[in-house]
């Protein structure tokens, strides 16, 4: 494989999993980030090529990724170093990928699809859990019925969170919530819907979330009404519900600022042995206007452990020249099967009614 893959953000939790893998995968990796002294110790201990650029300065980050075939931004939040990144990889000719499963960020980089067509670039985000395997999930009922209208999609089995998954959540707190309706993002408060969900041991309680398969679901599958419900306790969902005066609140500087500070100081990410032993579960379901039905379940191992390897092959295959120019998804780029290639993904259909009329 020919093409040099430059990972930014290569330090942060997330991202030291994917270099190791990376690295043991042959592709030598050039690490990079804003901290020089974290950039050049991994540097050092893995025998790679390093950067070091911050993402202030358009020239600087154009000069820092034009040498590089693709860049692999694992920085979040990413609503920060998206931007920055993609206007430098379209610039320079640079394939883009990223971690995000921020809904905003995933259609800022849609609206660039012709950009990138014309400048032959390819840009991938979500190539971790959220939204890899939702999406190939997604993408899979959408081939089981081509006339649905309606996806939901409910996610069950988080657990402990890394530094930078838990800024992007509250990167994200003052929007509340979001679903797509006839095609379009519609905003909704917090927790608007609940339902419950059977993950394979019972029904669960759910809640609507403003994640990024509220975006990337649709432009895999063109299914116009999507719903993206999280398994939460019913106290979450009281407390997401009253949160939702204070909004405004959250949007303010200091807030970020504060909460971002608490993160710092006290989040470092799952061990070994919590991932280890970490699943998620998925359902998925979409319908159509005439009555029909199909549902299914995605079974995982812990999402870092996914993120690692979803990532890594995504990389692997945007070097290899098999990623398509212009936006693309998980699914969209690389088939709904794509995560199936992850040990320990478990697909099953569960449910699959037909309206009178189509049996």
């Amino acid at each position: 494989m020919a093409g040099e893959l430059l990972v930014y953000g290569s330090y942060g939790y997330t991202g030291e999993l994917i270099t190791d893998a990376a690295t043991e995968r042959g592709l030598d990796p050039t690490v990079a980030g804003r901290d020089a002294a974290a950039v050049e110790q991994q540097a050092t201990e893995l025998g790679l090529a390093h950067r070091v650029f911050g993402l202030d300065y358009p020239g600087v980050v154009c000069d820092a990724v034009a040498d590089a075939d693709a860049v692999l931004n694992c920085a979040g939040p990413f609503a920060a170093t998206t931007e920055p990144l993609v206007r430098a990889c379209l610039a320079t000719g640079t394939d883009y990928l990223d971690l995000t499963g921020e809904l905003d960020v995933i259609e800022w980089v849609a609206e660039r699809d012709r950009e990138a067509e014309r400048a032959g670039v390819s840009l991938l985000p979500g190539v971790g859990f959220d939204v890899a395997a939702t999406d190939c999930l997604a993408a899979y009922l959408e081939s089981q019925l081509r006339s649905a209208t309606r996806l939901t999609l409910a996610i069950d089995g988080f657990g402990s969170a890394s530094p930078g998954t838990m800024k992007s959540m509250i990167r994200g707190l003052p929007r509340g919530g979001a679903v797509r309706r006839n095609g379009v993002v519609t905003d909704v408060p917090p927790a608007w819907r609940t339902r419950e969900f059977d993950f394979g041991d019972g029904p669960a309680l759910a809640a609507t979330v403003p994640w990024g398969d509220v975006s990337s679901a649709y432009y895999t599958t063109g299914i116009p009404n999507i719903d993206v419900y999280a398994a939460m306790p019913r106290a979450a969902v009281r407390a997401l519900r009253w949160s939702a005066p204070l909004l405004p609140l959250f949007a303010a500087g200091p807030v970020q600022s504060a909460l971002t500070a608490v993160v710092d100081a006290a989040v470092s990410g799952p061990t070994d042995r919590e991932r280890a032993k970490g699943t998620v579960r998925i359902h998925g379901e979409v319908a159509d206007d005439a009555g029909n039905r199909v549902a299914a379940r995605l079974a995982t191992p812990d999402p870092y452990d996914l993120t690692t390897e979803t990532a890594v092959a995504a990389a692997e295959r945007t070097l290899s020249g098999d990623a398509p120019d212009g936006f693309g998804t998980p699914a969209s780029a690389f088939g709904a099967d794509f995560v199936l290639d992850v040990d320990g993904v478990r697909r099953l259909v569960t449910d699959a009614e037909r309206a009178p009329a189509a049996r």
